[in-house]
């Protein structure tokens, strides 16, 4: 990635919100970030979960407590966090969690539309989440966004019932209802990469975004990595104090991850706060010359 690459590839992300890096992981972080996931794979967080609603296997975890030792192979000895400290050209990046999928087995239902900010106490531009394949993935089968969509608004989040994708998560009026994109395609500027291990899709969690159904006899094994940045500040989400304060009682072992991962963060935090806490990793990153 030359200087000049770089430059547009960053006033794409800003502008479009998702960008895909070819080529960007060479095979020594490819197989530390495998080895990552195959760690997750074989030690649950309480949030694991396998979703219904198709012949094959459906499989998501994210924001294990015990996680950050077996990811840190990938976060400090490969060029992951160096990527999003030049997408954001400012050296301080860090990791926020981990999410793992799988997809295999037979057909299997597609990720719902949704957008990653709507079930995170976060805020910011530097907000970026790394989109891992360890399979070759077609363009029919990847990950899809909805264009510039991270500028809002901001949607209530999906509650992933396999029988109504846009039933929200909140339901309490302060988020409009998820609109219905899956079946008005035609309505919105959808875009999507079809991707070879190696390859990165780099999007803010503003978008968005859901995956592709996966066809039968296919399998599709996926890291995304979470970055925050300078300017990530604290932001309320419907119900998130109550839903802490669960995940304190339980010692971060409640079924609901992303409040096992913000109820790390001090009591006293306000919204506009700076997103900060030791528990968050700082990444040592390096620029390109």
């Amino acid at each position: 990635m030359n200087r000049a690459e770089l430059i547009s590839l960053r006033e794409a992300l800003v502008r479009d919100g998702a960008i895909c890096l070819r080529r960007a992981l060479d095979g020594n972080a490819l197989a530390l970030a495998q080895e990552a996931y195959d760690w997750s794979l074989k030690h649950p967080s309480p949030a694991a979960n396998t979703y219904q609603g198709g012949e094959g296997r459906f499989y998501q975890d994210l924001a294990n407590p015990r996680a950050l030792d077996a990811y840190k192979g990938v976060l400090l000895n490969t060029n992951v966090a160096s990527i999003v400290a030049e997408l954001w050209d400012d050296p301080h990046v860090w990791f926020m969690y981990e999410q793992v999928f799988l997809k295999e087995g037979g057909a299997n239902r597609r990720t719902p539309w949704h957008q990653d900010s709507s079930y995170l106490p976060v805020e910011g531009q530097r907000l970026a989440v790394m989109w891992i394949s360890f399979d070759p993935v077609a363009r029919e089968d990847s990950l899809e966004f909805v264009r510039g969509s991270h500028r809002g608004p901001m949607y209530d989040g999906s509650r992933f019932d396999p029988a109504d994708d846009t039933a929200p998560l909140y339901g309490d009026g302060s988020l409009p209802r998820l609109p219905n994109i899956e079946a008005e395609r035609a309505r919105w500027d959808i875009v999507s990469w079809g991707v070879a291990p190696g390859d990165v899709l780099v999007f803010h969690p503003g978008m968005l975004h859901g995956g592709a159904a996966t066809s039968a006899g296919k399998r599709r094994r996926t890291l995304s990595l979470r970055f925050f940045g300078t300017d990530a500040s604290f932001a309320l989400r419907p119900g998130m104090s109550e839903r802490v304060a669960a995940a304190r009682a339980k010692g971060l072992q409640s079924t609901d991850s992303e409040a096992n991962v913000f109820a790390k963060l001090p009591y006293s935090l306000s919204p506009g706060d700076p997103f900060r806490h030791p528990d968050f990793l700082l990444v040592p990153t390096k620029r390109l010359p």
